[in-house]
């Protein structure tokens, strides 16, 4: 590349439709991770430091199912500790965390208005 000058790079724009979190590869995100396995629509990747759940449209991780499969009370203080990042829009309720692949269907349960700005 010339001094000066800028390289133009092409993306895809395309709305993908997935939205995801990176757990920690640990014994609790090992446990969310196996609860989120085989749902329809969920991938589950594991990697030597950390785990990707990827899923399409939304993801829910109820937290009553969660502290069933790991073996005590499992909260969103839990999630967020072994939670390293995310993609879409996340919706926190007491008892379940929503990722939402796009921010329209999110936007009924946080009361967010989506107008178009002119």
């Amino acid at each position: 590349m010339t001094a000066g000058k800028s390289q133009k790079f092409d993306s895809d724009r395309t709305f993908s439709n997935l939205c995801g979190v990176t757990l920690m590869n640990n014994q609790n995100g090992h446990v969310v991770a196996e609860v989120m396995r085989g749902r329809s629509g969920v991938s589950v990747e594991e990697y030597p430091s950390m785990i990707r759940v990827d899923g399409e449209g939304k993801l829910l991780f109820d937290f009553d199912e969660i502290s069933e499969a790991i073996g005590f009370e499992f909260d969103q203080t839990d999630f967020e500790e072994i939670m390293s990042t995310h993609y879409g829009r996340m919706v926190h309720f007491d008892d379940k965390t929503m990722l939402f692949a796009s921010p329209e269907e999110a936007a009924e349960y946080i009361d967010f208005d989506l107008k178009p700005v002119q």
